[in-house]
């Protein structure tokens, strides 16, 4: 009886295989497609994964999933969609017309003031996190001048600024976070990135 079952189960999995795999195919090229139409939209305005993650309200990592080609929700569509300016069916079937504005983009600001007031959001944070690092580390510089300030090096005590430690690890991820918000490191930006695909197809964009 057992056996029977066995041999029933894998019958019907080697008929319904094909069925899956079927879909697979179907979809993939859709998926394939928006993913085209994605990446190409956002260089097309210039606009980073980072950019577009805070103009549509979505993760970045949201956008890096739909532009390697994975599938993605119908809101998420319809988010890219708005910021786009494009009919939600052209995401994945047809080629969207730049300059078109018949479809209303259901924003109260413009994508430039949306990132304006992003880059302003991005700047008070870490001045904020630049004025705690500030007082923190000031605070315990003047510990470490009343505990501990010597250590016994096995012939003689030599100053031991611990404080080193915590304010070069702190200071060094804000100099990180002030190079990508100030644009002090301008190469693998949302420029670099269209120049590099327009190269490979050896047209404009």
């Amino acid at each position: 009886m057992g056996r029977a079952v066995g041999v029933m189960t894998a019958t019907v999995g080697m008929l319904s295989f094909p069925f899956p795999m079927a879909l697979a195919r179907l979809d993939s090229g859709e998926i394939r497609e928006s993913k085209m139409l994605v990446q190409k939209l956002r260089l097309q305005y210039g606009w980073s994964q980072q950019q577009l993650a805070e103009l549509s309200g979505l993760s970045v990592r949201t956008i890096q999933r739909i532009e390697r080609g994975m599938p993605a929700s119908t809101e998420t569509l319809k988010s890219l969609a708005s910021i786009f300016e494009i009919d939600f069916n052209q995401l994945s079937s047809e080629q969207p017309d730049m300059n078109s504005n018949d479809t209303a983009r259901g924003l109260k600001h413009s994508p430039e003031e949306m990132l304006a007031f992003a880059h302003v959001r991005k700047l008070k944070a870490f001045y904020k996190q630049l004025m705690t690092y500030v007082v923190v580390i000031g605070a315990m510089v003047i510990a470490n001048m009343f505990y501990m300030p010597h250590a016994w090096a096995g012939w003689k005590y030599l100053p031991n600024w611990w404080v080193a430690w915590p304010a070069l690890i702190w200071g060094f991820s804000l100099l990180v976070w002030a190079s990508a918000l100030f644009d002090v490191l301008p190469f693998l930006g949302p420029d670099w990135e269209k120049r590099q695909v327009e190269k490979r197809l050896g047209r404009p964009l």
